[in-house]
């Protein structure tokens, strides 16, 4: 007997491949056209409770708010008269070196109270290396690392003593103390690697 043959099944027709959806590229670009089944969420505008008072403290009602110097009271500018803005200006367009140089001067207004509030000679470098305690300013600021706290404490010195310059500071010694960034401080402290100051004493007004 010959080789048994294989029954041949019909042949079954390829099914067809289903292209992916082209897009085109005159369509609208939007989350909606990627998930049109996705519920729309409400307009803006079509909020509801639109100037509701939600909760208040204490009598509102009726208050009436008077001033105790007349109609002759005229608001003055606070601070340097030299420095008072001579002309409008746009918010938030100052250059980088403007801002500097401003919270360069607020600093040694703030350094000058410092030194006549608590008696102090003057004020040294805070980067450079001492072995002896010295009283440097600065402003507070953080590592970058996270939030404020005691290992992560900063302090931007002035620019005439310490150009801007950073270090970390070492509160270790002190008994007590309360900081923020952006604060500006005269400290006592000896800095003996120029790494790192450990703080004795915190002048703050």
């Amino acid at each position: 007997q010959g080789p048994h043959k294989r029954r041949g099944s019909p042949p079954v027709p390829p099914r067809a491949k289903r292209a992916p959806a082209s897009r085109s590229p005159f369509s609208v670009f939007s989350p909606g056209s990627f998930s049109p089944g996705a519920t729309p969420s409400p307009k803006y505008s079509c909020r509801g409770g639109r100037g509701e008072v939600v909760v208040s403290f204490g009598a509102v009602q009726g208050l009436s708010w008077r001033g105790r110097g007349g109609a002759g009271v005229a608001p003055k500018p606070f601070g340097d008269p030299a420095r008072n803005l001579p002309r409008p200006y746009k918010f938030m367009f100052q250059k980088a070196l403007d801002v500097r140089e401003a919270l360069a001067w607020r600093m040694e207004e703030l350094g000058e109270a410092l030194r006549q509030h608590h008696g102090l000679e003057g004020f040294a470098s805070a980067v450079l290396p001492v072995q002896e305690p010295v009283v440097v300013l600065g402003q507070v600021c953080c590592d970058g690392l996270g939030r404020l706290n005691a290992q992560s404490v900063l302090l931007a010195g002035d620019l005439e003593h310490s150009a801007g310059r950073e270090v970390p500071l070492d509160l270790s010694e002190l008994q007590e103390y309360s900081l923020f960034p952006g604060q500006i401080v005269a400290l006592q402290g000896i800095n003996s690697t120029g790494k790192k100051m450990v703080v004795s004493k915190l002048y703050e007004v």
